[in-house]
């Protein structure tokens, strides 16, 4: 009975078992990968070959299950489409002279070597040269291979099976010549002296079983690279999902060229919004900045390409875009860029990338180009009176900024304090003035939606200077402003006046009575704060009884008889 040599390495020690090999049936799928749909491997390696990489080869795979249709692999994709016929194979190149047929016996002894490992048990330190960092070119020893065809059972020595997690199994004729020249990982597990020792006078081809793959297509395409002299040709085939792949698999079997490779494929191609996370995901687990990975991450990050904390570098330039937003001539495009920095700031809230004194800094200086071209505008000098408009649309967007930011109490503090600007706005043509109720409006929103938190002596005050300005330009606001949104500012103002002491209320609510009776649609509603304020004021009132009389408490002191 034929005997067959066990042999299983783990980190700790390597144990040789010889037993009878017995018939066992295997759980997980088998394919088995060979020249031909119908050939047998037969015959060891001898090397000399010459073919240059693995799309010389016609290679075919045949899945051994009954019911389903055979499973075609080919050297330029490991899967394709399931075939109801087996594909014509091409003829076969003539073999070389020095090979030679093995006898029946010999071809028994095939499957009587077998090396099990799972490589995720031990990852290889990346060790680069000097010659083989990130470039436009490799170092040539990195390609040194013998021309060997891919998963060419006649010219192979070493029959690989790969099985994934989910019971998939892959078989591929590959080289040793190969996969030492090539992979760190196969060379430990592979050198001459082991071999030898390992080997008893066997000449079969080695049986390397690999378990526990992540992607089995994937694998075999890493393994495909190593018959490859231009891996950069090769990749440009792949998306960025398989790269990204291909590079996991090359850096757990120490394949640096395949490193390497993915490397500036990455660094050259463009990627996709979903693909930028897993591209730095991936190089963070790996650790290769030391080899080209921060070349790669340069596009995403500030500090990989500098090297320090650029911090005060990212305020800088977030700074210069606020200001050309500020000061931008084209109307139409400062409208489309204040809503995209606007969006860009609201997902970046959470960072320092603004300091609050940046922001208020740009905040005075709208204010006080407004409070000059308001008072101009007052003395009847209307020349840059345009600029009045313009200078509160830029208020109203850092305002936004700063409520978003849930730090616009101390410009609700400022606004409330201009009553020079309040008392010169009836001088001022409406059309140009309206504008400035907007800012006005925002707060009202902002108090009345509980997104600025001020002491009731700041909302009594910014009342008292903002409230009749406000109802003066009402009605230019309601006509003359795209996209206002009425309600809501009604809403705002009346939540406002809610929020002040009962006696404020009522003097506040009382005034608006009469001016919306006289003025109608250019006067805000407010008659659901009015409702309110008046449920307090003397729904209670009614219902109070009388206050009880107080009760008396006599002590009575008791003597002792």
């Amino acid at each position: 009975m034929a005997t067959t040599t066990t042999t299983k390495i783990s980190s700790a020690q390597l144990k040789v078992q010889v037993q009878p090999i017995k018939p066992k049936r295997r759980k997980c799928k088998e394919t088995t990968i060979s020249s031909s749909a119908s050939s047998v491997a037969t015959g060891s390696a001898a090397s000399g070959a010459t073919n240059n990489c693995a799309e010389s080869g016609g290679v075919h795979g045949v899945l051994s299950r009954k019911l389903d249709s055979p499973t075609i692999v080919s050297p330029d994709r490991s899967w394709c489409c399931p075939a109801s016929k087996p594909l014509p194979t091409p003829p076969p190149s003539p073999p070389p002279q020095a090979r030679r047929v093995p006898d029946q016996g010999l071809t028994d002894s095939l499957s009587g070597f077998r090396i099990r490992y799972s490589p995720g048990s031990v990852l290889p330190v990346m060790d680069f040269t000097g010659g083989t960092l990130l470039s436009n070119g490799h170092s040539p020893s990195s390609f040194n291979n013998p021309g060997n065809q891919f998963n060419d059972p006649g010219l192979s020595d070493i029959k690989l099976t790969l099985s994934s997690k989910d019971g998939i199994s892959v078989s591929v004729n590959v080289h040793r010549q190969i996969l030492v020249a090539h992979s760190r990982f196969f060379a430990v597990r592979l050198s001459d002296r082991w071999t030898k020792q390992q080997r008893n006078g066997s000449t079969g081809p080695y049986i390397v079983e690999i378990s526990d793959c992540d992607d089995v297509e994937v694998y075999i395409e890493t393994l495909r690279l190593m018959y490859c002299k231009d891996l950069r040709k090769k990749l440009m085939r792949e998306d960025v999902s398989k790269v990204l792949g291909i590079l996991k698999v090359s850096a757990a079997i120490g394949f640096d060229a395949g490193v390497l490779s993915c490397l500036e494929y990455l660094e050259a191609a463009p990627w996709a919004e979903d693909e930028e996370e897993k591209v730095a995901s991936l190089l963070a687990e790996l650790h290769l900045e030391n080899v080209g990975a921060g070349e790669v991450l340069k596009r995403v990050s500030v500090e990989v390409a500098n090297g320090t904390d650029e911090g005060g570098d990212n305020e800088e330039v977030l700074l210069k875009l606020l200001h050309v937003v500020l000061e931008g001539k084209d109307e139409k495009a400062r409208r489309e860029m204040k809503g995209l920095v606007f969006k860009m700031l609201r997902e970046n809230s959470s960072h320092n990338d603004l300091r609050k004194e940046s922001l208020y800094s740009a905040c005075d200086s709208c204010l006080e180009l407004l409070r000059h071209h308001f008072f101009r505008a007052a003395s009847l000098d209307l020349q840059d009176a345009s600029q009045i408009a313009r200078q509160a649309d830029n208020l109203h967007w850092i305002l936004d900024i700063l409520i978003d930011r849930q730090i616009a109490e101390d410009f609700l503090k400022t606004w409330a304090s201009q009553s020079e600007l309040s008392d010169s706005h009836s001088k001022v043509p409406v059309v140009h003035r309206f504008e400035v109720s907007r800012v006005t409006a925002r707060l009202f929103v902002g108090i009345g939606k509980g997104q600025l938190l001020a002491s009731k002596e700041v909302r009594c005050l910014l009342l008292q200077t903002w409230l009749v300005p406000f109802y003066d330009d009402f009605g230019w606001m309601r006509r003359a402003s795209k996209g206002l949104d009425r309600h809501l500012i009604e809403d705002g103002l009346s939540n406002s006046i809610l929020t002040l002491p009962l006696a404020w209320q009522q003097e506040i609510f009382l005034a608006w009575f009469d001016r919306f009776l006289n003025s109608g649609e250019d006067c805000p509603n407010i008659q659901r704060g009015f409702e309110v304020w008046w449920r307090r004021a003397f729904w209670r009132r009614s219902g109070e009884q009388e206050p009880p009389l107080p009760i008396r408490v006599i002590t009575t002191a008791i003597e002792n008889s």
